[in-house]
């Protein structure tokens, strides 16, 4: 007869708890996995599947009951960990939805809106299509397994029961969210920069010629030129992801490496 007894059983619970909930957390905040069209028995299902799969090469986890206060502050110091990491994935993927508000702002597209379910708010149309094809490109890249090596590879360089963060990574974090503004406004600014002429000289020829409204001949022009552009600009969109990309990835190991307490 196999006898477990309550040691066993507390060994067993918190080598799958503490690595559960900081991937669970990493799930709720990253995109792709934080869709609201996922259901949360999916999540659940996958981030329990995952701590299964890594418990057994993670390193020794505290000796700490989980019903305790230590037990409540090691819960939530994952719960912050997997968060942060998540943010990062988020950030990337801003960029090109902020990319496309500022193109879309520029060709005349602010009312080409929808509900976006997942945010909670209305999104313009070209946003959406740069965010599926980013997400597209980043499944096609192998960027979601990328992401699932740096997050088991947190486990060793933030360990469980780690009991302390560096403050400079969470400001670290706060200032890479400028990147959206940065990356998303390179991203944009040929499209923004050559309809910005174009609506320039409209405003000369209107000024030149009363008849010329603006409204009959600026409007169809400024979006047929920027579709043209935005057909150009998809030549290289594949290199610019890959670059933002690669970049993201690289802050993320950052990112762990910094979070770990100075000694």
């Amino acid at each position: 007869m196999v006898e477990v007894t309550f040691a066993q059983l507390q060994g067993w619970l918190v080598a799958l708890l503490w690595p559960f909930v900081r991937i669970l957390a990493f799930f709720a905040a990253a995109p792709l996995w934080s869709h609201s069209s996922v259901p949360r028995q999916a999540k659940l299902g996958l981030a329990l599947l995952v701590a299964i799969v890594v418990a057994p090469v993670l390193p020794p986890m505290p000796d700490v009951p989980v019903m305790s206060w230590a037990g409540l502050g090691i819960m939530v110091e994952q719960m912050l960990i997997g968060i942060a990491m998540g943010l990062v994935m988020q950030v990337i993927f801003a960029v090109v939805q902020a990319a496309g508000e500022f193109i879309g702002l520029q060709m005349g597209l602010a009312f080409a809106t929808f509900f976006d379910a997942s945010s909670g708010t209305n999104s313009m149309i070209l946003s959406r299509v740069l965010y599926m094809i980013a997400l597209l490109l980043f499944l096609a890249l192998g960027g979601h397994l990328m992401i699932l090596e740096a997050l088991v590879m947190s486990f060793h360089s933030l360990p469980v029961g780690i009991g302390a963060f560096n403050p400079a990574a969470f400001e670290m974090l706060a200032r890479y969210g400028g990147t959206i503004f940065v990356a998303g406004m390179s991203l944009a600014l040929p499209l923004v920069g050559s309809l910005l002429i174009l609506n320039l000289a409209m405003g000369i020829l209107n000024r030149s010629a009363p008849q010329l409204t603006v409204f009959n001949i600026g409007f169809p022009m400024t979006l047929t030129i920027g579709l043209v552009l935005l057909m150009v600009l998809m030549t290289d969109l594949s290199g610019f992801l890959h670059r933002l990309f690669s970049s993201g990835i690289h802050f993320l190991y950052q990112l762990i490496e910094a979070m770990a307490p100075l000694t």
